[in-house]
């Protein structure tokens, strides 16, 4: 298998394990290097923060769930294109995350979102 296989493979289990199992400190262990550089502005940086902002957003949403629709892969960057939803039937949060990797392990994240919209001015979806 390629490095860059093996890094979709990692980022794909990571968010698995932690959204979708609820089970942050375990994709952590399991995913995250020995740094976390964060550059979503809601989050400080490190993986003690990625836990437990993650544990917040479960405890808000018990139900949240991620679809990862697209994986592409470059370099030592993986980036994923995806669904966030809150609770089953919300429309959700349309969204692409950059992770950077270092000798298989994730150490680095941005992120952007948008809400998907009950109406778009065209027929393409967001996926």
């Amino acid at each position: 298998m390629s490095d860059l296989e093996r890094n979709k493979k990692t980022v794909v289990a990571f968010f698995t394990r932690a959204y979708n199992d609820h089970e942050p400190e375990d994709a952590v262990a399991k995913h995250v290097g020995s740094q976390y550089i964060q550059h979503n502005p809601d989050t400080p940086d490190g993986a003690a923060a990625f836990i437990e902002s993650t544990k917040g957003w479960i405890a808000r949403f018990p139900k949240v769930s991620v679809e990862i629709k697209r994986v592409i892969a470059e370099g030592d960057l993986v980036v994923t294109h995806d669904l966030v939803r809150p609770a089953p039937g919300d429309r959700g949060l349309a969204g692409i995350d950059i992770f950077r990797l270092e000798k298989g392990k994730i150490v680095e994240h941005w992120d952007a979102r948008q809400p998907v919209p009950e109406k778009a001015a065209n027929e393409n979806t967001m996926f």
